[in-house]
C-alpha cells in the first residue's frame, strides 16, 4: 500500500508540473513577446491554422515522435502510446490555462507584457521542477533531445540548445510563410531559452531534495518498519553442538 502511495505522489507531482508548465507557456503567449522554444512550433501552427494551441501541441509533438523514430531507427509502440497520453494531457492543460488567463484583462502596456513574461519564466521553471522530479516518462520534445544527444554523440546541454534552435527556426519559418511575420518568435523566446534553464537549475539545487523526500517518505517509513521487524525475529543458532 505504501509503495502505491509513493506512485500516487509521483503522479500528482507530475500532473501538477505539467499544469504549471502549460500555465507558464500561456502567460508567455498572453505577453505577446515570443513564446518559449518548447511551444514555439505548436503556437506557430496555431497562428497559421486558426486552431487551438492545445490541438496544435498534439500535432507538433506527434512530429517530434516521428523524428525520434527516424533518428533512433526504432519504434516502441508502448513508449509512443505513453508519450501521446502525456501530450494529450498537456494539450488539454494548454487550452484550459489559456482560457483561464483570457478571462482577465489582456496586458496592453509594455510594462504589463514584460511582467507576464517574467511570471512565465518562473511558472515554467516551477512546472519543470515538478515534472522532472516525478521521474515519469518525458514529453516527446524532451525525449527527442535525448535521442539527438545519443544519435550525434553530443553532450545533452548542446543537444538541448540544438533542438531549441531548430524548433524556433522551423516555427519562425512557418510563421513567415503563412502569416508573413515572426508571430511566435520574439525577444521573449530568447529570454526564455536562456533564463528558464538557469532558474530550473537553482530551483532543483534548493528544492528538489525536499520533493524527493516527500515522495519517498512512505518508502522510508516502510523500510524502517521492515528493519524493526527483521531485528525482532529470532536469530538462527549457528553454533556447533557439543
Amino acid at each position: 500500500m505504501k509503495h502505491i502511495n509513493v506512485t500516487i505522489k509521483r503522479l500528482c507531482l507530475y500532473i501538477v508540473g505539467l499544469f504549471f508548465l502549460s500555465l507558464g507557456v500561456s502567460f508567455s503567449i498572453q505577453a505577446d513577446l515570443g513564446v518559449s522554444p518548447v511551444s514555439s512550433l505548436a503556437y506557430a501552427f496555431s497562428l497559421s491554422s486558426g486552431l487551438s494551441v492545445g490541438m496544435m501541441t498534439v500535432v507538433a509533438n506527434i512530429l517530434f515522435i516521428i523524428i525520434q523514430v527516424i533518428l533512433s531507427k526504432r519504434f516502441d509502440i508502448k513508449e509512443a502510446i505513453v508519450q501521446l497520453m502525456i501530450v494529450f494531457l498537456f494539450g488539454f492543460f494548454m487550452d484550459a490555462t489559456l482560457f483561464l488567463l483570457r478571462l482577465f484583462p489582456t496586458p496592453e502596456s509594455l510594462l504589463m507584457r514584460w511582467g507576464f513574461l517574467v511570471i512565465s519564466l518562473f511558472v515554467v521553471a516551477v512546472g519543470l521542477l515538478g515534472y522532472f522530479s516525478a521521474k515519469f516518462p518525458l514529453m516527446p520534445y524532451d525525449e527527442l533531445t535525448h535521442v539527438v544527444s545519443e544519435r550525434f554523440n553530443m553532450q545533452f546541454s548542446k543537444a538541448k540548445i540544438s533542438s531549441d534552435l531548430l524548433n524556433v527556426g522551423v516555427a519562425g519559418l512557418v510563421c513567415i510563410i503563412f502569416i508573413q511575420s515572426l508571430g511566435a518568435i520574439g525577444i521573449g523566446t530568447l529570454i526564455a531559452a536562456y533564463f528558464i534553464g538557469k532558474i530550473v537549475g537553482l530551483l532543483m539545487k534548493h528544492y528538489q531534495k525536499y520533493l524527493v523526500q516527500w515522495i519517498n517518505k512512505n518508502k522510508e517509513e516502510l523500510y524502517k518498519e521492515e528493519s524493526k521487524e527483521n531485528a525482532t525475529l529470532p536469530k538462527e543458532n549457528t553454533s556447533l553442538s557439543s
